[in-house]
């Protein structure tokens, strides 16, 4: 056992309180800024109260992992002493993506694991994506959390729990290798953006027979080339210009724990998610006709309706991962995914969010095609109207619930039906708009869609005014 599991320092229900801010309790993780809301004593504390959920649960083992942030380290050694404490066993897994610590709780036969990660969030951030006994924890789940540790409802055991490294990264890459066949060899341009996917990708898609140009798959947390997060367009181009530059037939991106996945053309046209699980949608209900497909608020309108033509379900749920896979779980679904670019395969795979086997997968469709003229002609004629990427409004931390609640009473719209299992999306004839308050961070979130550019702007005033009501100074992005 390392010697560092007992720096431990008995911190009173008060000091506690102080030191566990409740901002950092999101629905679908724990996230916040290192040193200042999300401190290693806090982690520590969270750690021995996942410990202790284990161990009520008959759980003895924790898988736990990290991505390539500056503070994944220390950190997981936080985390590692904190679970160890109510006597539960750690695999320490070190440095990998996400997908491998939730792959790690299969392998392991844990069904149970946390991985330290900031995700796609600024450098300075860091987190905990946390599941336990084949469940992700979300929501109520993650704030009794701390509800449990300034109460003392903990489990402190008389021995310590163990902790052993482990190298899982081989089988991982193995798993996805052995799964996934290409009817052709292809040459991809991958995208890592200094993130932990860099740690797998390359060999990944050089076991599956590509040729890889690959772009900042050195893991650094300082993220010097740009911003691990392919839902923002300004952090394609590079990977747009490789396409333009090499014999790369399609470009795949990866967020900084490559839990998510980027898709760009040959001719430099991004491929949104919802788009991306259109393609998939086709391939997954071939295989399993008739069965659901679990979809995010944000997604396309015509995403319901290429479901239901190729004989399946569409399910829309609420964003975010943990909720997601939940949703996944209770119907059965083979494949959800969200407009963030988390795809969920739950046929061939374990039915968590992974980047790097979602591009293998991808690239398992796209590689029935002739070449790169007939993949470029594929994606680009994939259901698409006129529609804004996600646009937020930056508020006070805990203001947009508060905001949304308003804006829910207020909504309505003429001529609209009203869904409000997420924020409110109000579906018209000719598109919807959407207003839901963020999980991660203290902005509101919208997206808007419609048949032309005069529905869209139409649908767009309904929400102006509404927000424009309940907060007159709302600097608006639309």
């Amino acid at each position: 056992m390392c010697g560092y599991l007992f720096e431990w320092v008995n911190i009173s229900i008060s000091g506690a309180e102080q030191l566990l801010s409740p901002h950092i309790f999101k629905a679908n993780d724990i996230r916040g800024i290192v040193d200042e809301t999300l401190t290693e004593d806090a982690v520590r504390q969270i750690g021995h109260a996942l410990g202790t959920l284990a161990y009520e649960a008959g759980v003895a083992t924790l898988v736990l992992g990290r991505d390539g942030r500056l503070s994944g380290e220390r950190l997981l050694r936080a985390l590692s002493a904190g679970v160890v404490l109510a006597g539960v066993d750690v695999i320490d897994i070190g440095m990998v993506p996400t997908p491998t610590v939730y792959f790690a709780t299969q392998y392991f036969e844990t069904g149970s694991g946390v991985a330290v990660t900031g995700s796609h969030n600024p450098p300075q951030y860091n987190g905990l994506k946390m599941m336990l006994a084949g469940a992700t924890l979300n929501s109520g789940e993650i704030t009794d959390l701390r509800e449990r540790i300034l109460s003392g409802r903990l489990h402190t055991a008389a021995v310590a729990g163990d902790i052993r490294a482990e190298n899982i990264l081989p089988a991982y890459i193995d798993a996805i290798a052995h799964d996934v066949q290409l009817a052709r060899p292809m040459t991809v341009a991958i995208d890592c953006g200094n993130g932990v996917g860099g740690v797998a990708a390359v060999e990944v898609f050089r076991r599956l027979g590509c040729t890889v140009v690959d772009l900042f798959c050195d893991v650094d947390g300082n993220f010097p080339n740009h911003h691990p997060d392919p839902a923002d367009e300004k952090n394609l181009v590079d990977l747009q210009k490789a396409l333009r530059d090499t014999d790369a037939e399609i470009g795949l991106a990866f967020d900084g724990d490559a839990d998510r996945l980027g898709v760009v053309t040959k001719t430099g046209n991004i491929i949104y998610p919802d788009r991306q699980i259109m393609l998939f949608v086709e391939d997954v209900l071939a295989d399993q006709p008739g069965a659901p497909i679990v979809f995010d608020v944000k997604c396309s309108a015509h995403l319901a309706i290429l479901i239901e033509r190729h004989g399946g379900v569409p399910v829309m749920w609420k964003t975010g991962h943990s909720f997601m896979k939940v949703k996944i779980k209770e119907t059965g679904a083979p494949f959800g995914g969200e407009m963030s670019g988390h795809l969920f395969f739950n046929d061939r795979w374990g039915g968590f969010d992974d980047g790097l086997y979602s591009g293998a997968r991808l690239l398992e469709v796209l590689s029935k095609l002739a070449d790169v003229h007939a993949i470029t002609d594929k994606l680009n004629q994939l259901p698409q109207a006129v529609s804004t990427p996600e646009l937020h409004i930056p508020v006070a931390e805990g203001e947009n619930r508060q905001l949304i609640e308003q804006f829910e009473r207020r909504a309505n719209f003429n001529g609209a039906t009203i869904n409000t299992i997420d924020g409110v999306r109000a579906d018209y004839a000719d598109g919807f708009g959407l207003a839901r308050a963020s999980n991660t961070t203290p902005v509101i979130v919208l997206r808007f869609e419609a048949d032309d550019e005069v529905a869209l702007m139409r649908i767009q005033n309904d929400f102006r005014g509404v927000f424009l009501a309940i907060k007159p100074d709302a600097k608006l992005p639309f």
